[in-house]
């Protein structure tokens, strides 16, 4: 018998490497789709801490903002509760 064990062959050393690059190239796509994610939910809460205030002032009510924007009704609330 040859005296190559599996790890040592071309074909799994082939797919070993093709194995991590996928891996990688996956992991790396969805670290940036989490991450494009967070920063557009961040962005959304800096705007409603921003015009939130401002509509209120204006008169409209939590739900005719959260309609308008269009946005849930309960980061309204926590945008007006954060500048009250």
């Amino acid at each position: 018998m040859l005296d190559v064990s599996l790890e040592q062959t071309r074909f799994y050393q082939d797919a070993k490497a093709e194995g991590w690059r996928e891996g990688w190239k996956k992991g790396w796509e969805e670290g940036w789709k989490q991450g494009w994610k967070q920063g557009q939910e961040e962005k959304q809460v800096e705007m409603l801490r921003v015009i939130v205030p401002i509509l209120l002032k204006a008169g409209m009510s939590l739900e005719e903002i959260a309609q308008r924007l269009p946005v849930e009704i309960d980061a309204v609330r926590l945008a007006a509760q954060q500048n009250a």
